[in-house]
């Protein structure tokens, strides 16, 4: 069958296309048109704000937010996979610190690649200093340090996070010894419980310094 030839029509609408270029535009900037208040259009994190305690991931209908810890690079990375997100603003709404996600004006994400849909950020970790285990984001302890005040001094993990990020005390190495082996050799009394420790390692050290062996 042969190929029907083009008609006056399209070839005039072909010229005036390459002489004026295309009728429609690649998204507001071209079209001059500013969106209206409260769309939900693309999402961004906030680099500076955002201190990766996972809430998004938590409050994400669509499962397009993840919150994985990498402890051998001691970081937390948070990512938003744009291709599953369905612009609800859940994450927007329930984010902890109410700023470090935000819609955008951008709204054209269309692309012929099926890859560069996932945004990411990654944050510091904070470890253990007996067992080594994940104990929150450093972000997130800071944010919390300086929302607590003077309850600050409440919380050894939150007070030791602090005043080592401001250079009062020496940042101490993850991975000390067990608490096995400083039962063998202790410190000075209650030494251990001035040490930034996850929950389990708190507990026992807890126990051991006030009951005993």
């Amino acid at each position: 069958m042969r190929p029907r030839f083009p008609k006056l029509r399209e070839l005039g609408e072909a010229i005036r296309a390459i002489v004026q270029g295309p009728f429609t535009g690649k998204g507001t900037s071209l079209r001059g048109v500013s969106p209206f208040p409260g769309v939900r259009y693309k999402i961004e994190f906030d680099q500076d704000k955002c201190i990766f305690c996972g809430a998004c991931v938590r409050v994400c209908p669509a499962n397009a937010r993840a919150i994985i810890d990498v402890p051998e690079m001691a970081i937390r990375r948070n990512i938003h996979y744009q291709d599953s997100c369905i612009y609800c603003g859940q994450c927007v709404r329930y984010c902890t610190t109410q700023d470090a996600i935000r819609h955008t004006p951008v709204f054209d994400l269309a692309s012929l690649r099926s890859d560069g849909f996932a945004n990411e950020i990654q944050g510091e970790l904070v470890f253990c200093e007996i067992c080594a285990g994940v104990v929150a984001p450093k972000k997130q302890l800071l944010w919390i340090a300086h929302k607590a005040g003077a309850l600050v001094s409440a919380n050894p993990n939150l007070y030791l996070t602090l005043y080592r990020e401001l250079g009062i005390l020496e940042t101490l190495r993850p991975c000390s010894p067990s608490l096995t082996e400083r039962q063998s050799h202790p410190g000075p009394f209650r030494s251990d419980s001035l040490r930034i420790l996850c929950p389990d390692c708190r507990r026992r050290v807890s126990l051991r310094e006030s009951w005993g062996e």
